[in-house]
């Protein structure tokens, strides 16, 4: 155990954290040359496209007679508990800050979370190569930050493999041996699972006491589940069956479960044959994350229910923030009321069924779980959707949550972002001062206003320098009620959300407008009303398409080009009283209304 090493690389979204993890497999000889490629740990091709991490990744690397396991974590604000979770199953964190914008919200909150967790801290400023580094300022930062000395801070680049070395050595040096007793009962941690199709359910493990090897008789000691390890290995970043895993050791097993739900993350694995197991117990596992955003998720045609029930069943298992119950809507069917951690979360999780099942959906417009008293109910209920919210006349009062955010920007920006937030409905509590040139902002704001365009709009405010990190506070009352669009004078209950009352005309003008320029033309006129309880808030119509009835006229008198325009007036007349038309809404007509 005491040649072990379990570490992990936190950092903001794009300060270089995969492409570190790149020159580390590379310096260690875990990956063969011909093999490697950028991003190899971004397995998927989302990852890749976007540039981002999603989920986090396991490696072993083997250097200098130790065995390194390597966790790369996510670093968007939306999939925080990846990182969470990753921080659990280690010992020792490097802390990676970008040379050209230095700390950032995100390099602040999983700083926070590591330090909670007790771990050993390796600052590394990444990225010194380019043109506009400021190694000396971001030094600065960093020492002020964590009161470190100014040697330990390492100056690297995920490109050039500079400073990989001294990054291995001080993981070596500075993190501690794993803690945990060999000969003890068998105890593993379930830090994350994947669900392969012809393995079943394979969990990613760290082995707190005892060992496990392969035909071992398991349990899980939460839910009391029984299985056997069919395989057991590490991560090369691909599996590698080893036979065995050691106390302290960061691994895979082959669980042979094959319902998805029956293993957690955050679960405890076991051996059944220990006779002390009656008295054993389970590791602290993980709080359970609190989903901000949700929304319905529908197929577009009714026969794809069972297929997206088994996709949301298996995405769920290696997506622990996901939380989704059934729903059904007279309108769209039968489909499912999910809950996610943000926006990107929500957009990820849709673009993943789009392409990993081949769904094509419905998603109803988000809205965040809004606390609603009743007058004639004690209590109270948790209403998570604007289709379920009851009659306005019972209702007492409608809470709704709001969340502590951090806003790091350059100074001379600040009367910018004040100024938005405060349009956001945001409450200002207090400025930090990082150095001289950067400001924190800290502000209470309701979740619902981060939700729409926030990020765009605070990103164009600040010229695209501030970054922002928020978690949840608490609930407080809100003025806001149910708004439903109206289209060819039928309710489109996937377009229903929750308005504040003074925003009602402006937000319905967006939507009214949005929906003019995206819907084709009918042979009919197509009303479009934004509507709540009964009054209109908002309304714009689209012409019908019109046959251009006078163009074989070649001259003569003006009326017989007026004969033939009533003639067609007359025809319209008469196809409307036959009834109205329905329209069928574009699925990319969602999209747009969800980047609103």
């Amino acid at each position: 155990m005491d040649k072990i090493r379990n570490f992990c690389i936190i950092a903001h979204v794009d300060h270089g954290k995969s492409t570190l993890a790149d020159r580390l497999l590379e310096f260690t000889d875990t990956i063969d040359p011909r093999k490697m490629k950028n991003q190899i740990l971004d397995r998927m091709d989302l990852e890749r496209e976007r540039g981002i991490t999603i989920k986090l990744t396991p490696v072993t690397m083997r250097y200098q007679g130790y065995t390194l396991n390597l966790i790369d974590t996510p670093g968007h604000v939306d999939f925080s508990y990846e990182v969470s979770r990753s921080l659990a199953a280690v010992e020792g964190a490097v802390l990676l800050v970008d040379a050209t914008q230095g700390i950032q919200a995100q390099t602040l909150a999983n700083l926070y979370l590591a330090i909670e967790q007790d771990l050993t801290i390796i600052p590394v400023i990444n990225k010194i190569d380019l043109p506009a580094a400021d190694t000396e300022k971001v030094k600065q930062e960093i020492l002020k930050l964590l009161g470190c000395a100014e040697s330990e801070i390492i100056l690297a680049s995920g490109k050039t493999g500079a400073g990989v070395e001294e990054i291995l050595a001080s993981v070596i040096a500075n993190v501690p041996e794993p803690k945990g007793q060999v000969e003890a009962p068998t105890r593993a941690l379930i830090f994350d699972s994947n669900y392969d199709e012809y393995r079943g359910v394979v969990a990613y493990i760290r082995i707190v006491d005892g060992q496990l090897k392969k035909g071992d008789k398991i349990r899980l000691l939460t839910n009391g589940t029984k299985s056997e390890c069919l395989d057991i290995g590490i991560f090369n970043p691909d599996y590698q069956s080893t036979g065995s895993l050691a106390c302290g050791q960061i691994g895979y097993i082959v669980t042979g479960f094959k319902d998805v739900s029956e293993s957690r993350v955050g679960d405890t694995i076991a051996l059944q044959n220990n006779k002390e197991n009656i008295d054993l117990q389970p590791l602290h596992g993980y709080a359970d994350v609190r989903p901000m955003v949700f929304a319905g998720i529908f197929p577009k045609e009714g026969d794809d229910f069972a297929e997206l029930r088994e996709a949301i069943a298996r995405l769920k298992l290696n997506d622990a923030a996901l939380i989704y119950e059934p729903e059904q809507s007279y309108a769209l069917g039968f489909g499912f009321r999910c809950g996610f951690l943000g926006l990107l979360h929500l957009e990820i999780f849709q673009e993943r069924l789009r392409r990993e099942y081949n769904l094509d959906l419905i998603v109803t417009i988000p809205s965040v779980a809004y606390q609603v008293y009743t007058k004639n109910i004690q209590g109270v209920q948790i209403i998570r959707g604007p289709q379920k919210l009851p009659d306005p006349s019972m209702i007492d009062r409608i809470e709704e949550p709001w969340v502590k955010m951090d806003v790091i920007t350059p100074k001379e920006y600040i009367g910018g972002v004040m100024s938005l937030i405060q349009e956001k409905r945001g409450l200002y509590k207090n400025t930090e001062y990082i150095d001289i040139a950067r400001v924190i902002l800290h502000y209470d704001i309701p979740m619902y206003s981060v939700l729409t365009d926030f990020y765009d709009k605070i990103k164009s405010v600040t010229s695209g320098y501030a970054s922002i990190n928020y978690e949840f506070s608490h609930y407080a009352t809100a003025d806001v009620a149910k708004m439903d669009i109206l289209v060819a004078e039928e309710m489109v209950e996937a377009l229903s959300m929750f308005v504040y009352r003074d925003e009602a005309h402006r937000r319905g003008k967006e939507i009214v407008e949005t929906l003019k320029d995206s819907l084709p033309r009918q042979m009919f006129v197509i009303k479009l009303q934004a509507v709540i309880g009964g009054s209109i808030v908002a309304s714009e119509r689209i012409s019908a398409m019109r046959k251009d009835v006078t163009a074989k006229l070649y001259g003569g008198d003006v009326s017989r080009k007026r004969k033939l325009l009533e003639k067609q007036k007359k025809g319209k007349k008469k196809m409307m009283l036959a009834g109205k038309g329905s329209v069928e809404i574009p699925s990319d007509t969602f999209v747009k209304l969800l980047k609103k």
